[in-house]
């Protein structure tokens, strides 16, 4: 089963029809626990078990259930995906031990199974309400509180420096891979998945990691929107290099003109490794291009056909 998406919004909705939470900042979970098995996926359906070996205690939860969520790391009680990214390519010996030295938190907010019995068509507010009733045992996994008030929760959030939250009907059912207005994200700052279709080394030695070239679906093809300089630090670097090395390509994969200025030193690779960016917006209409946008973290989870279909919807 894939995962129900939010859409984005400006501003969070009002009225007891509504229901709100944190959004956290990590990597989305369906946790399956049947036949005395537990079995982790993410978002694009692939297989996470074994990165995750602290969450073995999911299988005391019910004998038969399915929960969505989200693996958090956390650092001083905050989500913190920098933490995260060398959990999400770590396997066997390598995720044990940073499982002993930095365990992750699974955040539980949906139930999509119970004894056998698909749940999905059930109102949020009752399925919620069985999610409750399963008494999920810490401190690995914890059911987050929802909230009454929107807007006092986005308030909240940005003082505590949070990504954002999420606002979700009380009568929405679960829609397995769809992004629906039933459920809808209102960041702090606009954060967007992009395409990386090339890189540039480090202009001081001529090594390293120095940016990113990134675009957005167009039609068929790619659009370019812009270079990435900001947040490339040395672990994010360490993930990104051997990919992009994989992904090499003689050609640029943007369908749109690149800039020479862009263009000049840069390394093409084909379109297949997402990333999230954070930005200030476009510098308008007429080119599209991100303003100041800072690398976030490397989405190992989507793909760039996740890319499409949500531009799709």
């Amino acid at each position: 089963m894939r995962a129900m998406l939010a859409s984005a919004a400006a501003r969070p909705p009002t009225g007891a029809a509504w229901s709100h939470e944190v959004k956290w900042d990590g990597m989305r979970i369906l946790a399956d626990v049947r036949a005395g098995r537990l079995r982790l996926t993410t978002r694009a359906e692939t297989e996470a078990t074994d990165r995750f070996p602290e969450l073995a205690g999911l299988l005391d939860v019910h004998p038969d259930v399915l929960l969505d969520g989200e693996v958090v790391s956390l650092e001083q009680g905050q989500p913190s995906f920098s933490r995260l990214i060398d959990r999400i390519h770590a396997r066997g010996g390598t995720a044990k031990q940073l499982a002993a030295a930095r365990p992750v938190t699974y955040m539980v907010f949906d139930l999509l199974r119970l004894d056998g019995h698909d749940v999905t068509r059930l109102p949020l507010r009752d399925r919620r309400a069985l999610l409750e009733g399963l008494e999920i045992p810490g401190p690995r996994a914890l059911v987050p509180p929802v909230y009454p008030d929107g807007a006092a929760l986005l308030r909240a959030t940005a003082e505590q420096g949070l990504e954002g939250i999420v606002s979700k009907r009380l009568d929405s059912q679960y829609e397995p891979g769809r992004r629906s207005p039933s459920w809808v994200k209102i960041a702090h700052r606009p954060t967007q998945s992009v395409i990386v279709g090339g890189w540039r080394p480090e202009a001081t030695s001529g090594a390293g990691l120095g940016a990113l070239l990134v675009g957005i679906p167009q039609g068929q093809g790619w659009r370019f929107v812009g270079r990435v300089g900001s947040g490339l630090g040395a672990a994010q670097a360490q993930v990104l290099l051997p990919l992009l090395a994989q992904a090499h390509a003689e050609q640029s994969p943007f369908t749109t003109p690149v800039p020479p200025a862009d263009a000049r030193g840069t390394h093409w690779v084909a379109p297949r490794i997402v990333v999230d960016v954070r930005s200030l917006g476009t510098l308008g209409e007429s080119t599209g291009r991100l303003r100041q946008p800072t690398l976030l973290r490397v989405r190992a989870d989507l793909s760039a056909g996740d890319l499409r279909e949500a531009e799709d919807g």
